[in-house]
């Protein structure tokens, strides 16, 4: 198979970990015989620095004639002043939206090497297999937005079209897996997630009658993912409180540095990239986990480019680093840690046919 990928690397340890994202797509086309061209190009921060504008029109071209595009992150102190006119983050929401991808699937699973790395009892994690279903391009982040010197307003609005497909998404994947979709918003007080509770509701009920469908207010939902998370299978909600509860069902695994995440709309390009910042506190100095990056990739395989095979490799060989001890820092827990280059080393040494 030919194919090609726009990789955005961005800023901060951004280039240090799609490096080896892109080193594990290099060793499954050379062990399955496929063509996998690769397009670099900046995007975030460095976009701004280089070229005035955190999504260049060359950059945003690139992608929208790949087959798909790995991203490894953006943003830092550099361009977060409050009065910054130009922020990575609005090249990051604008890709998304041209790009059309309004689901975001952040897979958790921990694991059994790692049980005893999260700060939860191993029992508790013990496991933990869940996928969240975040829509994306909707919601808080892309309404009006209004700032005076003295006030500031973000409107969140969504249409039923919108929570429809996402939930279909959602649903379609439950149907897949263990049948359970849990549905999350705040219909206690938000007019927005009454309608997305009602059409949820609706779908699942008139298009998927077979998967179990529960509803949870995003407050008891937060204290749910800590109390009970090996009870969930497929989480949907809105854009805001995915974003937000991602990151807290991430630590689950262990680290941010270990969740992967795929943003796919009604085609099959999409956008991959594992779900932690740039951590410009740890930039350049090679110890950031590329295990996120490295199953975005496989996602990449699986999603875009129907190779499921393929995909499994990389999973396969992530696993099996995890149980032959392989740490970087952050998941060492004071032991010994291997660097960002050895760790992408020695997964790409394990992925096989």
């Amino acid at each position: 198979m030919k194919a090609s990928i726009t990789v955005l690397a961005g800023d901060g340890i951004g280039p240090e970990v799609t490096r080896e994202g892109v080193r594990a797509l290099e060793k499954v086309a050379a062990l399955f015989g496929h063509e996998f061209t690769f397009d670099a190009r900046d995007f975030g921060g460095v976009a701004i620095d280089n070229h005035g504008d955190p999504l260049p029109d060359e950059t945003l071209k690139s992608c929208l004639a790949a087959d798909a595009i790995l991203l490894g992150a953006i943003g830092g102190p550099k361009w977060s002043a409050p009065d910054a006119k130009l922020r990575p983050e609005a090249g990051l929401l604008k890709l998304r939206r041209e790009l059309g991808v309004y689901a975001n699937l952040r897979p958790v699973a921990v694991h059994p090497a790692l049980a005893d790395s999260t700060t939860l009892k191993p029992e508790v994690v013990r496991g933990v297999d869940l996928v969240f279903v975040r829509e994306l391009t909707g919601g808080i982040y892309f309404g009006e937005k209004r700032r005076t010197a003295t006030e500031a307003s973000d409107l969140c609005s969504y249409t039923a079209a919108e929570i429809e497909r996402v939930t279909r998404v959602a649903a379609q994947l439950a149907k897949s897996r263990r049948g359970k979709l849990t549905s999350i918003d705040k219909s206690n007080v938000l007019d927005t997630s009454r309608l997305w509770r009602e059409v949820v509701t609706r779908v699942v009920k008139d298009e998927f009658p077979e998967v179990q469908l529960e509803h949870i207010l995003v407050d008891a939902a937060a204290m749910h993912l800590i109390r009970r998370p090996a009870d969930f299978d497929v989480i949907v909600t809105e854009n805001m409180f995915g974003d937000i509860l991602t990151d807290e069902a991430s630590m689950l695994a262990g680290s941010l540095g270990l969740s992967p995440s795929a943003s796919l709309g009604d085609g099959r390009r999409g956008l991959y990239e594992p779900i932690h910042g740039s951590a410009p506190d740890i930039a350049g100095k090679g110890i950031a986990n590329p295990v996120g990056t490295i199953l975005s990739a496989a996602l990449l395989l699986r999603h875009s480019l129907g190779l499921e095979a393929e995909a499994r490799a990389i999973e396969n060989a992530v696993a099996r680093a995890l149980d032959g001890g392989l740490r970087t820092a952050d998941i060492a827990a004071g032991g010994k840690a291997v660097s960002t280059a050895e760790a992408g080393e020695a997964i790409v040494a394990l992925i096989t046919r």
